[in-house]
């Protein structure tokens, strides 16, 4: 038995009653984290219970909805290390980023500098400024490996925003906050991280590293639901970010109608709106509260652990690993090639043999969490075998 394989067993008992929880485990080696998580069970029950709710008691039950809203918002905050008032509990990470895309006060000669491999929500909300003066800098990454230089090379005087994202959803590649809030604030810049491969699994604190925005959807790594994400912003720039979509939920007298009044709340649940996805965020709150049980900073160990050993079993079957896994810039997500062999090919023929994996960036990509073992790349490493 390997060293890394060992570690992953003699971890089994720690991480057993997560795996407990996941049913997926029960059909398939799910390996794809990094697309659309699987529900756990005690995410399942939530929303069963409150379409049960929904059903029977209709909008009587609205107030508890209410309430459990505002406990998303509570360890969402906890989960980045603030406070629930620089917290917007939005749909997706695309609205977070448009967000700061068109609420900033933008003026022609503006730049925004961003990578040219990011996903394309961190990307067109940029490029949809053309029309304000505005230019998005793309700077080219190699093989996936972001070039530190290029990004300060493309800083100048007139960058308003550098957007880029924490991990790399096409590499892996997981950068360095710290030093590029550095970056972005040197220049006078804010910091606008896409968060959604790592939030959860990844520790962060923001009182720390002083990121200015953070969007993620919480349906990758915090294994919720499609349709319910987070946003932050750090509290002194509420007023700075004009409000987009604003409706009857982003005014202090949310529920007097008849007020007819422009006074925004003091926080951010200003950016949200209307009607809010009660039954995905009371999903949301369960996933979170079933991470928060194993704690970021064990999370991340495990997750780098099962990489680890799938890296060292890949390549020993002749795979070669195009992500970073140096301790810096290693993630949940690893792509790789077989050579010679069609990566849709492979994919289509592990999913026929049980194991769900992506293809990314012409490779394939797995993105295990910390609920996945050592079986689970056993059958990865079988289903490449029968090709």
């Amino acid at each position: 038995m390997t060293e890394a394989k060992a570690s992953i067993e003699d971890h089994r008992a720690v991480w057993s009653e997560f795996r407990r929880q996941m049913p997926i485990v029960q059909r398939w080696a799910y390996l794809d984290h990094a697309a659309v998580s699987p529900l756990p069970e005690p995410t399942r029950a939530a929303l069963v219970n409150w379409a049960e709710d929904a059903t029977l008691q209709g909008d009587t039950s609205w107030p508890n909805w209410s309430r459990h809203i505002e406990e998303v918002r509570l360890l969402a905050a906890n989960l980045v290390g603030t406070l629930p008032a620089e917290i917007a509990l939005l749909h997706n990470t695309t609205e977070g980023i448009n967000l700061v895309a068109e609420g900033l006060p933008w003026r022609p000669g503006d730049n925004v500098v961003t990578l040219a491999d990011e996903f394309p929500s961190n990307q067109y909300p940029w490029m949809n400024l053309a029309s304000k003066g505005v230019e998005t800098r793309r700077v080219p990454t190699s093989g996936g490996t972001v070039s530190f230089d290029g990004l300060v090379q493309a800083c100048d005087r007139r960058t308003r925003v550098l957007a880029i994202s924490w991990v790399s959803y096409s590499s892996g590649w997981r950068n360095d906050l710290d030093r590029l809030a550095e970056l972005a604030h040197s220049r006078g810049a804010l910091l606008l991280v896409d968060a959604i491969q790592a939030l959860g699994v990844v520790p962060l604190d923001v009182r720390q590293t002083p990121v200015d925005f953070l969007a993620a959807d919480g349906h990758k790594w915090l294994l919720g639901p499609e349709g319910a994400g987070i946003f932050f912003l750090r509290g002194e720039l509420l007023d700075r970010l004009r409000p987009m979509g604003v409706g009857w939920h982003s005014v202090e007298h949310a529920h007097d109608y008849d007020r007819i009044e422009l006074v925004l709340k003091p926080s951010a649940a200003r950016y949200e709106g209307g009607s809010q996805n009660m039954a995905g965020f009371t999903a949301l709150g369960a996933s979170l509260r079933l991470l928060g049980r194993f704690g970021t900073a064990a999370i991340c160990r495990r997750i780098f652990e099962v990489t680890d050993l799938a890296c060292q079993r890949l390549a020993a079957i002749g795979a070669r690993i195009r992500s970073d896994r140096s301790p810096q810039h290693k993630s949940g997500i690893v792509v790789f090639d077989l050579p010679g062999r069609d990566p849709k090919v492979v994919r289509a023929k592990c999913l026929s043999q049980g194991v769900v994996l992506s293809c990314r960036a012409h490779g394939l990509r797995i993105s295990p969490h910390a609920y996945n073992d050592a079986s689970d790349v056993d059958r990865l490493i079988e289903a490449i075998g029968v090709l």
